[in-house]
């Protein structure tokens, strides 16, 4: 298990946060984003045999929880896939909670700020 790197770039009121090379156990640095007021997230990549990955929140930075979509369904995804996130929490981050030898994901977060 590690902690993957997200690469930002932010550009007028918007950022993109992309976390790469998301492996079975593997999560995402933490992204804050308190001040973000919409934020969608692409996932993609192979998921392999039983891959899976979370899109989590936290407001303290510790206790991560699964997000949502405008439609209360959790952000948890099994294949490609792309998700409004309904929650507004000060740090975001993906988690693979599944796959095999196979499993290597990307996670693209674009996010716009109130004007």
């Amino acid at each position: 298990m590690a902690t993957r790197d997200a690469t930002i770039t932010y550009d007028t009121n918007r950022a993109t946060v992309v976390w790469t090379g998301l492996l079975n156990g593997d999560d995402g640095s933490p992204f804050e984003g308190f001040d973000w007021a919409d934020a969608s997230v692409q996932i993609t990549g192979t998921f392999g045999v039983g891959g899976s990955i979370n899109f989590t929140g936290s407001n303290d930075g510790t206790n991560y929880v699964v997000l949502t979509d405008p439609q209360g369904g959790a952000i948890t995804k099994t294949g490609a896939a792309v998700e409004q996130v309904s929650e507004g929490m000060k740090y975001v981050k993906p988690a693979v909670t599944a796959g095999d030898g196979s499993t290597s994901l990307t996670v693209t977060m674009y996010a716009r700020r109130n004007r």
